[in-house]
């Protein structure tokens, strides 16, 4: 059964502490057997050998000096109580009972001898008992070094082994992995790893063979796929009508497809990989398409053959919120142009021509009423009354579309001159009063005395100002008031005009001024949703500026302001 690392670790460093331990636990019982043995030796037999010599010197000086008798009692009494060896006990009786004879009589001399002999039999049973322990902490230390020779060779065998192995059982399937890893970060997705190991170490290589070749069968499965579609869409590119050039984001040309080639006048393989500042130094084209301060924008380019419009459209790449790159791209609106001015000459053709029968229409209405010719029932003149409306609301169209037609061509034709706002004012008034007096609307002027003179054509300013009050009349409740005025402002003069009608959301009014635009919800079916288009051009055109403000339910105010003159 394979060993887990874990195990592997846990069994040696166990196998290491025991024997460490029990080099300790054996060093420390064999230094306390030698201290012990060292002790008795010089505890006991050494003190009795001491005791011996003392007792031999204090019975030489007994004769000189009777106080020694004290001094050998003493020895003899330690003596006594430090018998430790077979036969001292029986020689220390004997030295006893010599000694109780030398104290009788201390003149008496006739015992030394055997004094002397019980003190010597004492000091050799303590010598031989020197020599005969000695021996014995000999054997122990010998045994001692013994024993702590072969823990200690085994234990430095064992920590070599450690030393020279487990580094290589640690390192050596981490460098392998390493060497694994890297290969996969270079995208070397068929690199394996052998590890012929059943512990964690085999598990972590079991596991990243499993990355690999899940890797290397997404790489595989992905690439034609990847490369199929990059054709395609190379091929796309280089069928559409649009020019497209690829920037990386540090502008450098990634690609460009067929189109734009033609119009810059440059092959792709010449300048795909360059800086495209670089291309620019020497390509006109290159340099305006590099300017970034409109990044949408109407190009006039000389292409196949003749003088074409590109619509020129920046479109940043983006991956977690950074730009890493660009697409410029150059949409062909030539043909909408040539549609847009076909359809502006068409449309002032129209209206040119319809003019006159209108006028004709009008003229005989006029006719029938007159009643020398003839008297007209009611129904007849209801029926006139009609035709009038008709013919006027025929003439109010194609007026407004040879406006129209005059804004798309930029050919407006101002008469701009010095004229007082009150005479524009004025003439916008007179223009619809009539259509006031049928809802009962009245008018509050309010312009000063004092205005400065404006430089404006003063036919197209109150043509703007007609159809402000038109609107304003149109969509006012009967018995209302409506403001209309202007007034000094800095260098500019403003006119205005304020309906206490139902009002416009003011989502709507940011295209309110745009061609055929009409607010939804509108009940207005017969404009044409040009008169506000047509008047901001009129006022632009004269340098000025047009905006409305309105909220739901308080009404709506229009305003322009021109230049004084």
């Amino acid at each position: 059964m394979a060993l887990r690392l874990k195990t592997k670790l846990s069994l040696g460093l166990g196998f290491l502490f025991m024997v460490i331990l029990a080099f300790g636990i054996l060093s420390i019982y064999y230094i306390n057997r030698l201290g012990n043995d060292a002790e008795k030796v010089l505890k006991n037999n050494h003190e009795s050998l001491v005791f011996g010599n003392n007792i031999v010197k204090a019975l030489e000086s007994v004769k000189a000096d009777p106080s020694s008798i004290k001094s050998l009692e003493m020895n003899l009494e330690k003596q006594e109580s430090n018998i430790t060896e077979p036969g001292e006990k029986e020689a220390t009786a004997e030295l006893r009972k010599n000694f109780e004879e030398l104290k009788a009589d201390p003149a008496d001399s006739s015992n030394y001898r055997e004094i002397r002999q019980a003190v010597q039999h004492i000091n050799d049973l303590n010598q031989e008992a020197i020599l005969r322990k000695n021996s014995v902490a000999q054997r122990t230390a010998e045994d001692a070094k013994l024993w702590l020779t072969i823990i200690f060779t085994a234990l430095v065998l064992i920590a070599f082994s450690f030393i020279y192995n487990f580094p290589g059982i640690i390192s050596g399937p981490i460098s392998t992995l390493s060497e694994g890893i890297s290969a996969i970060a270079n995208k070397d997705y068929q690199k394996r790893i052998r590890l012929d190991q059943n512990d964690e170490f085999g598990d972590l290589a079991n596991a990243f063979n499993v990355m690999a070749e899940k890797l290397d069968e997404y790489e595989h499965s992905n690439i034609a796929q990847i490369k199929f579609e990059k054709s395609r869409i190379e091929a796309i590119i280089n069928q559409m009508r649009d020019g497209i050039i690829g920037l990386d984001e540090k502008k450098n040309i990634l690609f460009l497809n067929a189109v734009s080639q033609k119009l810059l006048g440059l092959k792709g393989s010449d300048i795909i990989g360059q800086y495209a500042a670089d291309v620019a130094i020497k390509n006109d084209l290159m340099r305006t398409l590099l300017q970034e301060e409109n990044n949408k924008t109407e190009l006039k380019i000389y292409a196949d053959n003749k003088e074409s419009y590109f619509n020129k459209e920046v479109i940043h790449v983006t991956n977690n919120d950074q730009v890493i790159g660009q697409v410029i791209v150059l949409r062909n609106i030539t043909i909408f142009r040539e549609f847009n001015e076909a359809k502006t000459n068409f449309i002032a053709t129209i209206s040119h021509e319809l003019k006159t029968p209108i006028s004709s229409i009008k003229m005989s209405a006029q006719l029938l009423e007159d009643e020398r010719i003839g008297k007209l029932s009611n129904e007849q003149k209801e029926l006139i009354g009609s035709i009038h409306d008709d013919a006027n609301r025929l003439l109010k169209i194609t007026g407004e579309l040879l406006n129209m037609a005059q804004v798309e061509t930029g050919n407006i034709q101002l008469k701009r001159q010095a004229t007082e706002p009150a005479k524009i004012i004025d003439e916008a008034l007179e223009a619809v009063q009539v259509l006031a007096e049928q809802k009962h609307i009245s008018f509050q002027k309010n312009s000063g005395a004092h205005l400065p003179s404006v430089n404006a054509d003063s036919e197209k300013t109150a043509w703007v100002l007609i159809n402000f009050l038109t609107n304003a009349i149109k969509y006012s409740p009967d018995d209302s008031i409506i403001d209309i005025g202007a007034f000094a402002k800095e260098n500019m003069v403003e006119f205005y005009v304020r309906d206490n009608g139902a009002g416009i959301d003011e989502k709507y009014l940011p295209r309110i001024f745009d061609r055929y635009y009409k607010v939804p919800g509108t009940l207005d079916r017969a404009g044409t949703g040009l008169g506000l288009a047509i008047s901001k051009e009129f006022i632009e055109a004269q340098g000025g500026t047009i905006w409305a403000e309105s909220r739901i339910g308080e009404g709506s105010r229009f305003a322009f302001a021109l230049k004084s003159a």
